[in-house]
Parts: structure tokens; C-alpha cells; sequence
């Protein structure tokens, strides 16, 4: 009897395209493909690709090496590169790696089925429908692909072109679907999670969206990722403020804080609206987390900008912080102006913000000691659990350790804990 072939899907980058590989791996499940997770048992290796910076980009072609030396040794037979890097680089890619058998982009997966099984009558994709890659109690809920901003950096609307949102229906079966498998907490993801529906509804449509969300009864926290501080609908810091499941988390990536690098970069905005935006999270929700991402060593950031950025941070001590050095990219408007500030430079300007939020993060955490505070359970391992608060979104925010005393816990179980102890960005706590 034939052995039949086996598929492995490689997942590089951001979650987005972890929400890609899902629907991917459970296309090719429901398709009667043979998916395995073990690189050493598959035939085919299909790998997901991120191109959105040259360290990305240098990352997932070092991958791409090792999966073609294992077909040059015959450990597999088939190799298949979809995704953004091939959105962005089809053509030198075919030509720099001949032992790649198919090239695809970021859209028409059915193409990836079609080519595995060119006699095969394809389902219909249900909506919805995932194999997830994440623990079985929080997912990914990507709620629009592409962007309308033009900020100079970026090549988000080179890759995946302009905003386009799915309908709320499709969202909400989709998220019940995720409700009927265990998922208890969502992760609100897109380019641009402020202007969700913007395309569809000639309005943004987020708070719309979520007032359908929290009726789900078996999800419990909804995060959302990626809001964009222009255009943050008006009335969603009141309704997250009323709404017990929204988590008081806002990811609102400012990337600079100085008028004059922000007007560089195309951000739509400014160094005061950033911070009455701030303040009003403050003001309406004391107990919250503002989450953000920074650039440094763009083309036309002085030392006084940088210095401007620093005073900002030292001032409003943001809760999460993490810094990107600027990446020159062709095809952005920001690639005109050059790359003049050394490598090196960038790396300290880094750095200098690492190690200020590193201080402000021990300062925040040791405020909690002694305080109560609620976990969902992510693992537990040999007596100890690790946990997130509703202020740490998985995979890149602070951990909680927590001793398990007496009934057996599960991951995402939700537990109240008191924190007996702290550092840098690791909480330990009792049940």
C-alpha cells in the first residue's frame, strides 16, 4: 500500500500569519491532506513567510536555506514558500531558489490544495473553521487585512494593499466557532484595528463589533491589538471602561512622540494628541495598561528628538514598551530620505529605552505586591503555573508564576492570585 504523503506548515512572523497557517492547516485537514508536526515525518514543507523588515526578511531566508538543504539531501520532496515575502519578492525569489516548487502570495490558499492534489475537488471553505496553533483557550481573531494609512516606513499596504474588513456576521461565527472548541479569550488583530469597517460601513465599525463579541457567552476577555491612535472611534475608551469582558489593555503603537519625526512618518498625528489620548485613558480607566511600539534611528530623528521621546516615557511611564531601529525599506516613501544614522546609533537609542522601561516595569510590578490580582492559566508545569493578567497579552507582555497549592488547575482556568513577589517583568503570586 502507497504511504500517503505528509504536509508540514512553517509559521514565520506575526500572528497575523499565524491566523493564516490555521485556516491553512485545517483546509488541507478538511481537504483529506495528511498534516504532520514533525519536520522529520513530512514530505512537503510548506513555509509561511513575513517580509516586512530586512531582519524579518533575513530571518525567514535563513529558514528557507534549511528546508531546501533538506530536499537537496532527499529528506523531503517538495518545498512551497507562501506568504508576504513572496508578495514582495516573487520574482528575485524564483530566480535566487530554483529547488522552491511553488511560489504564492499572500491571498488564494486553495491554490497551495489545488497544487498538492491537482485531482481534488475542493470543500468549501468553511467559515470560521481553524486549526489552532495557539493553547486551546486564547486565538488570534484577525478582523481586517491590509491598510489604508501611508505611513513612510512601512510596506504593510505594498504586501496586503488597502483595508479590507470581514463582515461582523462572518466575525461572529467565526468566533463562536472558536467558542465551541474552548477558547476563552480573544486577541483583536488586524494593520489597523481603529478603522475596522471603515471599507464595508463607510464608518468604523470596532465598538459595533465588539457589542456582538462580548454576547458570546464562553469568552470571557477580549484584547484589542493594534489600535491606531489617529482615528480611535470616540467612544471606545467609555465603552471599554463599561464593558467587563474588553480587557483594560489598549496596544496603541505612537512609534514617536516628537512633532516633527511624527510629520516625517505620515502618523496623521501629534505630540498632543498622543498625550490627551493618554490622559484619557488614565482619566476614564485608572486601572489599565497602555501598550506601545517605538521606532528609533529614523532617517530624520536628531538627538534632541530622541531625547524629546526619552523625557515623554520618563514622564507617562507606559506600561509595555518595545522598540523597533529603523529599517530602510524600497517602496517606501521614507526610503528617499536614506539610512543616515549609523547602525550603532540605533542600537543605543534602543537600548537607552529598554533599559528606562525596564526600571518603570520593576517599579510597576513591585506596586503590586501584596495586592490581588486575576490570572488566566497559559501552562502548568511540575507545580507551577504561568499565568497572564488582563493587562499582558500573550507572547510579549509580562508573565505570572504562580504556586499550585491542593485541585488541580487547568490551561484557562482563570484563578485569582496574591503577588508575593516581583521582578523586571515576572510576577509570583499564591492562589
Amino acid at each position: 500500500m502507497k504511504k500517503k504523503e505528509s504536509v508540514i506548515v512553517l509559521t514565520l512572523g506575526c500572528a497575523k500569519n499565524v491566523v493564516d497557517s490555521e485556516k491553512l492547516i485545517a483546509r488541507l485537514i478538511s481537504n483529506g491532506i495528511d498534516v504532520t508536526f514533525d519536520l522529520n515525518k513530512a514530505d512537503t514543507c510548506i513555509i509561511n513567510t513575513c517580509g516586512f523588515i530586512k531582519p524579518s526578511v533575513e530571518e525567514n531566508l535563513g529558514v528557507l536555506l534549511e528546508v531546501i538543504n533538506r530536499k537537496i539531501q532527499k529528506k523531503l520532496k517538495r518545498v512551497i514558500v507562501f506568504g508576504c515575502l513572496v508578495e514582495r519578492f516573487k520574482e528575485n525569489l524564483i530566480k535566487e531558489f530554483p529547488e522552491v516548487d511553488y511560489f504564492i502570495g499572500v491571498e488564494n490558499q486553495e491554490l497551495i490544495l489545488k497544487y498538492l492534489n491537482e485531482n481534488i475537488e475542493l470543500k468549501e471553505n468553511l467559515i470560521g473553521e481553524r486549526y489552532l496553533l495557539t493553547p486551546r483557550h486564547f486565538a488570534y481573531l484577525k478582523i481586517s487585512e491590509g491598510c489604508n494609512r501611508e505611513c513612510s516606513f512601512c510596506t504593510i499596504p505594498i504586501i496586503r494593499g488597502k483595508l479590507k474588513s470581514k463582515p461582523i456576521k462572518d466575525l461572529v461565527e467565526e468566533v463562536k466557532y472558536l467558542e465551541s472548541i474552548g477558547v476563552k479569550e480573544l486577541v483583536i488583530i488586524s494593520q489597523d484595528t481603529s478603522s475596522y469597517g471603515i471599507d464595508l460601513y463607510s464608518k468604523s465599525m470596532l465598538i459595533d463589533l465588539l457589542r456582538e463579541l462580548v454576547q458570546v457567552s464562553g469568552i470571557h476577555w477580549i484584547r484589542l491589538m493594534y489600535l491606531y491612535p489617529a482615528g480611535l472611534p470616540n467612544n471606545l475608551i467609555d465603552f471599554v471602561a463599561n464593558e467587563n469582558k474588553i480587557c483594560n489593555y489598549f496596544d496603541i503603537p505612537i512609534q514617536h512622540i516628537s512633532d516633527t519625526v511624527l510629520k516625517s512618518m505620515r502618523r496623521g498625528t501629534s505630540k498632543k494628541n498622543i498625550i490627551e489620548l493618554i490622559e484619557k485613558i488614565r482619566r476614564k480607566i485608572p486601572n489599565s495598561a497602555i501598550r506601545t511600539t517605538l521606532i528609533v534611528g529614523y532617517p530624520n530623528e536628531t538627538e534632541k528628538d530622541f531625547l524629546e521621546l526619552i523625557k515623554f516615557l520618563e514622564d507617562y511611564e507606559l506600561d509595555r514598551v518595545g522598540v523597533f531601529t529603523y529599517s530602510a525599506e524600497d517602496g517606501t516613501s521614507s526610503f528617499l530620505l536614506g539610512d543616515p544614522i549609523p547602525e550603532d546609533e540605533k542600537l543605543r537609542r534602543r537600548d537607552a529605552i529598554f533599559e528606562l522601561q525596564r526600571n518603570i516595569s520593576l517599579k510597576k510590578n513591585r506596586e503590586l505586591v501584596g495586592k490581588n490580582i486575576k490570572v488566566i492559566i497559559d501552562e502548568v508545569n511540575n507545580g507551577i503555573m504561568l499565568g497572564r493578567t488582563e493587562f499582558d497579552a500573550p507572547e510579549v507582555d509580562n508573565l505570572v508564576h504562580v504556586k499550585v497549592k491542593g485541585r488541580k488547575y487547568e490551561p484557562g482556568d482563570f484563578v485569582d492570585v496574591k503577588v508575593v513577589k516581583s521582578k523586571t517583568y515576572d510576577i509570583f503570586a499564591e492562589i
